[in-house]
């Protein structure tokens, strides 16, 4: 018996993979048939791993067979899965904002929030349009450290769409989940709610024109992180780690995450912060409380710029419990060390936004005080 190849095809067009919609020969399912005789070789390509389509693909193939062309074939079936690549998401974009830059820590605890308010008026001393989303949903803390914890947004008409319009303070334009629930109350919401309020503050908010948006993330690497690289198109992000070993483990993994094919946002750099302590009535010495420069050893070690340490210093704490940033106190050491870091956050990312004009870069580097200038 001889089993003819074209017969074989034309019984195959009966019968489809579960999900495909068109049949096995039509969609590209069948790779291949071989007969050999009495032997049939039939080279499947599906797109689903799932065990069960699989199996019933194989059986149909053979049921096909041996009641359309002969109940002696003897048939293989080798099937070869697929998944199909999905395009990269960069994000839908925001009319206005030209660089989003998110601010990560692996752990908590480590002074991130802290480093997003003072990155913020430092930014908006130097002439910069600055707005900051707080999206750590769960432990919201830019209503105190700008001192707006009162403060509720108001809902504004552009361009006849109902929109939210930020708190400002200290020229900074900011939206966090605290603004809506009461101090006390805590936030207890599942991912994808959490992903959707984030959605709302994003783009059902009237920001404006901003040079710079700040992404205060949750520390950790999770839901919330994947949502928002997904939803915008970052320009960089900035991951914040103390000294010690056990918050650079965790750091090193918020590196991994934005360097990772599923998310792919350049790492602008690290920060270290409480990198030592110096008492004030010994200013020349520093006391390595945590470890001695551990997050720029990391950053060595990961081939990402350093941008700078933040020393232990009780004016910060206290000033982000009185809502007044650190770096808004003219003068004094802890607001330069922060004006520095700040001129390093700018300078990367006007090196990593493949997207900013050249005379735009030239403007930004200006206004902070950088010499990197992006090339023609």
């Amino acid at each position: 018996m001889k089993l003819d190849r074209k017969e074989i095809l034309k019984a195959l067009e009966s019968i489809s993979v579960a999900g495909e919609g068109k049949n096995m020969v039509e969609s590209g399912a069948v790779a291949n048939v071989l007969t050999f005789g009495d032997e049939v070789v039939v080279d499947l390509v599906i797109s689903s791993p799932a065990m069960h389509i699989r199996k019933r693909a194989e059986e149909d193939i053979v049921k096909c067979i041996h009641e359309h062309i002969s109940a002696d074939a003897k048939v293989k079936v080798n099937v070869k899965v697929e998944t199909p690549e999905k395009p990269e998401v960069k994000g839908k974009s925001i009319p206005g904002i030209k660089n989003i830059i998110a601010v990560a820590s692996g752990k908590g605890g480590v002074g991130k929030s802290t480093v997003t308010a003072n990155l913020a008026v430092s930014l908006a001393k130097m002439g910069f349009s600055v707005g900051v989303l707080d999206a750590d949903i769960y432990g919201p803390s830019m209503p105190i450290m700008f001192d707006v914890e009162n403060e509720k947004p108001i809902s504004v008409n552009v361009e006849g769409k109902s929109k939210m319009k930020p708190i400002e303070s200290y020229e900074v334009k900011i939206l966090s989940i605290g603004f809506f629930t009461a101090p006390s109350q805590a936030v207890i919401w599942r991912g994808p709610m959490a992903s959707k309020a984030l959605n709302q503050m994003i783009f059902d908010a009237d920001w404006g024109e901003l040079d710079f948006m700040l992404i205060d993330l949750p520390p950790g690497t999770g839901d919330i992180h994947l949502s928002i690289m997904q939803s915008l198109p970052i320009t960089g992000a900035v991951v914040v780690s103390t000294p010690q070993a056990v918050a650079l483990a965790d750091a090193k993994k918020g590196v991994s995450m934005f360097l990772s094919e599923a998310i792919n946002v350049p790492v602008l750099g690290i920060i270290e912060n409480m990198a030592y302590f110096t008492p004030a009535e010994l200013p020349q010495n520093k006391y390595y409380i945590f470890g001695r420069e551990g997050a720029k050893n990391l950053a060595a070690d990961l081939e990402v710029p350093f941008l700078g340490e933040v020393p232990i210093v009780q004016s910060v704490r206290e000033a982000g419990d009185f809502g007044r940033p650190a770096a808004m106190q003219d003068g004094a050491p802890i607001a330069d060390i922060f004006t520095e870091i700040t001129r390093n956050v700018v300078e990367q990312t006007v090196l990593r936004n493949q997207s900013l004009p050249p005379t735009e870069a030239i403007k930004i580097t200006t206004m902070a005080g950088c010499s990197a200038v992006k090339a023609n």
